[in-house]
């Protein structure tokens, strides 16, 4: 009787799918040990609320200058040095704003490291991707659920240095040494080799592998849809990071340690969904699960607004949140095996785009609150939840 044959991919795939999950959990614990202590630079450098909202949108602003590079560098220096390279510039980033004297220096700071997350965010995908296809099987929601579960990681770091009365500069050094030197390791065990190494799409199915040698009008619409189906998920995403606890204690009277749960439930659902996202897309495809997904967000905010009471509202942030699981990296994928492009541009287009999506979500969701409150403005979430069911079809059914 033969013995059964290991289908497990090489050694060094498996390691170099770990050591890209490393970099994912440094990339969402770096700014995340930073975003708690905001409000102490603030107070330290005398910045008044418009000085300081300014100051913030530095970080986006950084990442949307630096993003459209992003696929360049990919392709002249190798998707594992960007990444690795790109977070160790990002730690330093939070590091010289956390020791910035000045508000220029804090914006200058603030820009370095959002600039250097996007570079970082383009090139650990890629490098994902390509593990993904060496593979064979869908593990992309995998690393983005390991990016969820560093910025919780990053999150009580900070709430442990105040905690403490670790002096800023000495919290955000450690933080930049602990990360810096996962990052460094992690590159020692990311693939060898070029990013279009052909080796690479032994897993893949063969409409994947095909690069069309122009780009076509229809290849632009499936980036576009890509595009507002990723943002959908950042709709959601910023959503319950801006406004959910807002909304929570002023609309429905929650008192605030009970209003933060909202959050906190749209992110652990978020996690929890990108754990099986994997399993669910390997075998349902990414346009079931979307389509689910844009379902799941539409009725359970849908449903949250048209009733509202805080326990349905948690509920309804948590349901948009596990719906939102696999939108992101679903654009993303998808992105990176259309045909026409070369390797690493239509992953940086997405990303690039997304980031405008991350910085324009505030303010429209604010205008609308102040002209007819906050709760029609959080409208937005279904209304994403129905533009994502409406789009899926350009995603990829399930694969053979």
């Amino acid at each position: 009787m033969p013995l059964p044959q290991d289908t497990r991919p090489p050694l060094a795939v498996r390691r170099a799918r770990a050591a890209v999950g490393a970099l994912f959990l440094t990339n969402g614990a770096l700014y995340a040990n930073l975003v708690p202590r905001l409000p102490e630079i603030k107070t330290a450098l005398d910045l008044d609320n418009a000085a300081y909202g300014l100051a913030i949108a530095a970080f986006p602003t950084g990442a949307i200058v630096s993003g459209l590079g992003a696929g360049y560098m990919v392709r002249r220096f190798g998707s594992a040095r960007v990444a690795v390279v790109g977070t160790v510039l990002t730690g330093l980033g939070t590091l010289a704003a956390g020791l910035s004297p000045s508000f220029a220096l804090l914006v200058a700071a603030l820009f370095l490291g959002g600039a250097s997350d996007s570079i970082t965010d383009v090139g650990q995908n890629t490098h994902g991707l390509r593990v993904q296809r060496r593979y064979g099987r869908s593990i992309i929601n995998g690393f983005h659920a390991v990016w969820s579960i560093g910025a919780v990681l990053g999150g009580s770091m900070a709430a442990g240095a105040i905690a403490l009365g670790l002096p800023l500069d000495v919290h955000l050094g450690i933080s930049l040494g602990v990360f810096a030197i996962v990052a460094l390791v992690a590159l020692r065990f990311l693939l060898p080799g070029r990013d279009d190494d052909a080796a690479d799409d032994a897993g893949s199915p063969p409409a994947a592998r095909l690069r069309g040698p122009r780009l076509s009008v229809r290849t632009l619409a499936i980036v576009a849809a890509l595009v507002l189906i990723g943002i959908g998920g950042a709709l959601v995403e910023d959503a319950g990071s801006s406004w959910a606890t807002l909304y929570l204690s002023t609309d429905l009277g929650a008192p605030v340690a009970l209003a933060a749960t909202a959050y906190v439930s749209l992110v652990g659902a978020q996690t929890v969904g990108r754990l099986l996202g994997d399993r669910l897309v390997d075998r349902f495809g990414q346009r079931t699960v979307a389509c689910a997904g844009g379902v799941i967000i539409a009725l359970g905010m849908g449903l949250a607004l048209a009733w509202p009471t805080v326990p349905g509202t948690i509920a309804g942030f948590a349901a948009a949140g596990f719906g939102s699981a696999t939108l992101i990296p679903a654009a993303m994928h998808e992105a990176d095996e259309l045909p026409g492009l070369r390797p690493g541009t239509g992953l940086t287009i997405v990303s690039w785009l997304l980031r405008l999506g991350f910085l324009l979500s505030p303010p429209l969701v604010g205008l609308v609150a102040d002209s007819v409150g906050l709760r029609t403005g959080l409208l937005v979430v279904p209304i994403a939840g129905v533009l994502v069911v409406g789009l899926s079809g350009v995603l990829r059914r399930r694969a053979t």
